[in-house]
């Protein structure tokens, strides 16, 4: 009978409740406090996805304008017309994700905040910039990886949507031919990006006295959790994230050609 005690339950070992599961320190705190503490780094997430997705969606087209100026013949030589001009939406996009590195420092605060806190605990943005500077681009290049895919797939699985389902451009689609255009462009960007996001969250994630290389980490994720883990998370991103992308998208290209078509008159 003695030995049959290992089946259960040590009532030593306290289990944790629900709340402290989901409200963690804020548990045993009022309403407010617990409501906030469901926004983690919302702070530094608000400022990065403000000048992300101000920065993205309207330095897109001014470069696509400018390959349309300078660079039509040479990718229609190579891709033909519709296809040269979807490459030239997602060239564009490629360097609008390459040039997001510059706000890489909010976007590791961000993440630091919601999975790292400690590591910011008792200091404010000032001090952090003064004391961390250069830390806070650490793994740029992988973010830079993980981007510029991420970004041509958006805007040329946008592009090619108008092109070869619709047989339209964005300045004539009407609006459900822009949110399914966004609806592609989201779900394609997303699953590109999956496995360098993996690896610039796990750089961007670990200890500001954490040595390891953006490689070194390649290794041991594959050592420990196999090839599947860059594909980790990859249906929670799709139902969580994608939604906002597909919204903030199709809005974006709503009222930029809103806004073109007032001004030309």
């Amino acid at each position: 009978m003695g030995g049959a005690r290992g089946f259960g339950t040590n009532p030593a070992v306290a289990q944790p409740s629900l709340q402290s599961v989901i409200f963690r320190d804020a548990a045993q705190q009022g309403a407010l406090s617990k409501w906030k503490s469901l926004y983690p780094g919302i702070g530094f997430g608000a400022t990065y996805k403000v000048l992300q997705r101000t920065y993205k969606f309207s330095m897109q087209p001014i470069l696509k304008d400018y390959f349309a100026r300078s660079h039509r013949k040479s990718f229609e030589g190579v891709f033909g017309r519709k296809t040269g001009t979807d490459m030239m939406h997602a060239t564009a996009g490629a360097c609008v994700g390459l040039g997001e590195v510059l706000l890489l420092p909010m976007d590791v605060l961000k993440i630091k905040a919601q999975v790292n806190p400690g590591c910011l605990q008792g200091r404010g943005l000032a001090k952090i910039l003064m004391e961390e500077r250069f830390k806070l681009y650490r793994g740029w290049n992988w973010t830079a990886l993980r981007n510029m895919p991420g970004s041509f797939a958006l805007f040329g699985a946008t592009s090619g949507v108008y092109s070869w389902v619709f047989d339209t451009d964005k300045a004539h689609a009407t609006f459900g031919q822009m949110t399914s255009a966004s609806i592609v462009g989201a779900i394609s960007s997303i699953a590109i990006s999956s496995p360098m996001d993996v690896i610039k969250t796990r750089v961007q994630n670990r200890n500001f006295n954490d040595p390891r290389t953006g490689t070194a980490l390649i290794r041991d994720l594959l050592r420990q959790e196999g090839f599947s883990a860059f594909f980790k998370g990859l249906t929670p991103k799709i139902s969580l994230i994608g939604p906002k992308l597909i919204f903030s998208w199709t809005v974006a290209q709503w009222l930029s050609r809103s806004i073109a078509e007032r001004w030309d008159q």
